[in-house]
């Protein structure tokens, strides 16, 4: 066994890339097929990449006819067949057309048929759930046989036809999404990314409408997909929609579902209208914490972004401040933090909050207190506690300091 594939088998990036540099070859076989067919048959992101950098071609034909970049579709990796589809840009138009062809059938027939019409097989098939820590997303991984797939097949077709400008009917991307009914599937979350990126009045009323279906599912992915739409793109400048959030008071006031009812909250936050407030206070009280935790957002607040404008939503944030429920406290606390009035009681809550059981709520409480130079934040200091060395650096924990300063400033003048 050469090294280059030693060093393929066992998914050490940095040494395939040392080897190619050092004059390996890119298309060196293993078991008689290139070395990027095993790093995609592993789903192996890195060395897949370091072979692409190093001149592994992923259009190469193979004996049975595939490419390694139709193998990639095949095993139904969503990153991975990107990955190697805009390796090389741009792609060939025979190759587009038989890449989304592949992915089309992978769709229409589904993986876990595919998978036994292709293994003749016809007994359970493994399954496992894998999760990408990075992203957040999952998918599951079957396996039948020696074949192993994963089902993003619908988020690799759903890429490829933004990328190459195909415009798929709403009704079908909707039943993609819906055919893996979890917010945090990879299909799920690419055809959200897909619908919030479509920025037409057609896309709004169709997905505005859908809020009407029975199915609490169906709802759920209009709501999100209403977050993407409002948010808008901050690279290329566009949100058509980001004052469209108060639209959704009249799906938001009768919404049963929780799930539901903090999606469509989330959409409306980003919006300012005060009918969205007097939602968000309607809801101070609301059974399920993922709806109390965004009811310090859905708060009308001042020109600068930080106090709330009404003295009903102060009194709202010092309740959830006091909430049973960690995130609730948090969402109270960071809008509390910013909170630059001189209502003693906001002092009080932000100081009673240092206390608190979670190591976020005490930094922005004692965060709080020192940029409304309260004194109370040097003592509330040393609560905070050693921190997490792998998290990145928190600003907030300088702002004692900058008090200090201030302090020492202002008695020597």
């Amino acid at each position: 066994m050469g090294d280059l594939v030693a060093a393929v088998r066992r998914g050490d990036a940095d040494e395939v890339r040392a080897l190619l540099e050092g004059g390996a070859d890119p298309e060196t076989l293993d078991d008689g097929l290139p070395v990027l067919c095993r790093a995609v048959a592993a789903y192996d992101e890195a060395v897949t990449e370091a072979l692409l950098e190093g001149g592994a071609d992923p259009l190469r034909r193979l004996p049975d006819g595939s490419t390694p970049l139709l193998r990639a579709v095949d095993g139904g990796s969503h990153l991975l067949t990107l990955t190697l589809a805009t390796h090389r840009v741009p792609l060939p138009a025979p190759a587009r057309e038989e890449l989304l062809a592949r992915a089309r059938h992978w769709t229409e027939t589904g993986a876990e048929a595919e998978l036994r019409r292709r293994t003749g097989l016809t007994g359970p098939v493994e399954r496992a759930r894998v999760e990408d820590d990075e992203i957040g997303w999952w998918c599951e991984q079957l396996t039948l046989g020696d074949l192993t797939v994963r089902d993003e097949h619908r988020a690799v077709l759903t890429s490829l036809e933004v990328r190459y400008g195909i415009r798929a009917p709403f009704d079908e991307l909707v039943a993609r999404a819906l055919a893996h009914p979890d917010r945090d599937h990879v299909v799920w979350s690419d055809v959200v990314f897909t619908l919030g990126r479509r920025f037409d009045e057609e896309t709004w009323q169709w997905t505005r409408d859908l809020l009407n279906h029975p199915d609490r599912l169906h709802r759920l992915f209009a709501a999100e997909v209403l977050l993407f739409l409002i948010l808008g793109d901050a690279f290329q400048g566009k949100d058509p929609f980001a004052e469209r959030g108060r639209e959704l008071v009249p799906w938001a006031e009768p919404e049963q579902d929780p799930e539901v009812l903090a999606a469509l909250l989330d959409a409306m936050t980003h919006d300012s209208a005060p009918e969205i407030e007097a939602v968000g206070l309607s809801l101070l009280t609301h059974p399920d914490p993922r709806v109390r935790a965004l009811v310090p957002d859905a708060l009308e607040r001042t020109w600068d972004g930080g106090a709330p404008a009404r003295p009903a939503g102060l009194a709202a944030l010092l309740a959830l401040a006091r909430d049973e429920d960690a995130g609730v406290r948090e969402a109270a606390c960071r809008r509390l933090a910013h909170h630059r009035g001189p209502e003693p009681e906001v002092g009080d809550a932000l100081a009673a909050l240092t206390h608190d059981e979670r190591q976020s709520v005490r930094i922005s409480a004692v965060s709080g207190l020192a940029q409304r130079d309260d004194p109370r934040c040097v003592e509330a200091e040393h609560r905070i506690g050693p921190l997490d060395p792998e998290l990145p650096f928190d600003h907030r924990l300088l702002d004692v300091s900058r008090y200090r300063q201030r302090r020492e400033a202002a008695a020597g003048s």
